[in-house]
């Protein structure tokens, strides 16, 4: 779960993997989880880590883009980031599977600048974060 996820339960925890309670008139609750404070500072250790990375090993691997690290959200046990990149210059999707493809040596390069903070580097999961372009569109639509 991460910050801002709604999870669904029903007062006789009968809820579907959609979250839906079934099969009794119960109560759903909606509630929202928050990171812990190890989370939080672990997800903007590896922000600022990957986003130095990706500056400077970014110029030889993806020549006239700038990637941008906007969130990462970290599991509970630490084992998963889950980070978004903003991409300027060139087609996000290629540029986030070439990002994926240098995944390994990304995350060994992580692991040698967090080696004394993190007893485990996370596995890294990349996502296209998209929104400024969500921004961009709600101020097209509220323009006259």
């Amino acid at each position: 779960m991460q910050n801002g996820e709604n999870v669904y339960f029903s007062a006789f925890h009968d809820v579907d993997k959609q979250g839906i309670a079934r099969g009794y008139a119960g109560f759903v609750v909606s509630l929202r989880v928050m990171e812990t404070m190890r989370q939080n500072r672990i997800s903007r250790l590896i922000q600022k880590d990957l986003g130095e990375i990706l500056q400077i090993a970014g110029r030889d691997w993806f020549p006239g883009t700038l990637i941008t690290v906007t969130k990462v959200y970290v599991t509970t046990d630490l084992s998963i980031a889950r980070v978004y990149l903003s991409v300027f210059g060139k087609d996000a999707g290629d540029i986030l599977k070439q990002v994926d493809m240098r995944n390994k040596e990304i995350r060994k390069q992580l692991g040698a600048r967090v080696k004394n903070q993190l007893r485990q580097v996370p596995d890294l999961r990349f996502f296209i974060d998209d929104s400024l372009d969500y921004i961009d569109n709600i101020e097209k639509l509220l323009k006259p």
